[in-house]
């Protein structure tokens, strides 16, 4: 899934996209380097504090549609790569499902807007169902846990079941790397995904360019492709189905071979140990 952000404060790519020529660009240039999805989003999720500074500023329905309808409705016609809308608003998903895209990337785990899942169900979307604690501008002052496993399954196990009632028929989860998390959390995460998977649905994780990279490498965000990509094969090894990037080409020459390792891996019979001398 490659990122497209038409925001002029995203943490990574800020301000590189809003222009609409720019992100279409950007859209079909992702898609000839191999991007399985193209996620859109018009609204940052920039968390408040930390190297974060204050936060993204929140912005109004119409201008969320302004900036995201006229790259999507473009990229609809100029590529055949899957488009999916980065929202929580279901007026917004509502227009983008309308307009082409096919599935709602909601950070909410569908908890912001009640309309969102039957929106979704209405219009044959798919969606994607994130963890986050507190809002964008919350989070990182709720990163405490007494069950990290425990309750981020949860979460996502009662989000699933709230699409699944609304008859949505593709579910992925997200165990939401960053958002409402430590930088040790994020670790054990990604390590952890064989949890997430046990619920039955594809799993995506989103480390492209994240903190918690930085924090290791001691690296500003953009210069941590090495770092992401060595989250995304860990991420893939672990079993991850997806995994949500801005370095699309680089990403899916790392991708192609942790999935072979991955088929491998599998087809290695069980150790036998020596027979007792």
């Amino acid at each position: 899934m490659g990122v497209l952000n038409v925001t002029p404060d995203s943490f990574s790519d800020g301000g590189k996209y809003l222009d609409v020529e720019n992100a279409v660009r950007r859209g079909v240039e992702m898609a000839a380097e191999g991007a399985d999805i193209i996620d859109v989003g018009g609204e940052s999720t920039r968390p408040r504090g930390g190297a974060y500074g204050e936060g993204a500023a929140s912005i109004s329905m119409q201008e969320e549609l302004d900036r995201v309808m006229p790259v999507i409705e473009r990229l609809r016609r100029e590529t055949d790569v899957p488009l999916s809308i980065d929202t929580t608003k279901s007026s917004i998903a509502r227009t983008a499902l309308a307009a082409g895209a096919c599935l709602v990337n909601d950070i909410s785990g569908l908890r912001f807007d009640p309309g969102m899942a039957g929106t979704i169900a209405l219009a044959g979307g798919s969606v994607v169902i994130m963890h986050i604690r507190g809002s964008p501008q919350t989070m990182q002052q709720h990163t405490e846990y007494v069950d990290l496993f425990g309750e981020v399954l949860g979460y996502l196990r009662e989000g699933a079941d709230i699409a699944q009632r609304a008859g949505i028929r593709q579910i992925m989860v997200d165990p939401g790397i960053g958002f409402g998390k430590t930088t040790a959390d994020n670790y054990r995460l990604v390590a952890g995904i064989p949890y997430f998977t046990s619920l039955g649905y594809p799993v995506l994780v989103g480390p492209s360019r994240k903190a918690f990279v930085g924090e290791v490498t001691g690296l500003p965000v953009n210069d941590r492709l090495e770092g992401t990509l060595a989250a995304v094969v860990g991420a893939i090894l672990a079993g991850a189905h997806v995994v949500r990037v801005h370095d699309v080409r680089e990403v899916r020459r790392a991708a192609l071979v942790a999935d072979s390792l991955r088929r491998a891996a599998s087809t290695i019979p069980p150790r036998i140990s020596s027979p007792a001398q």
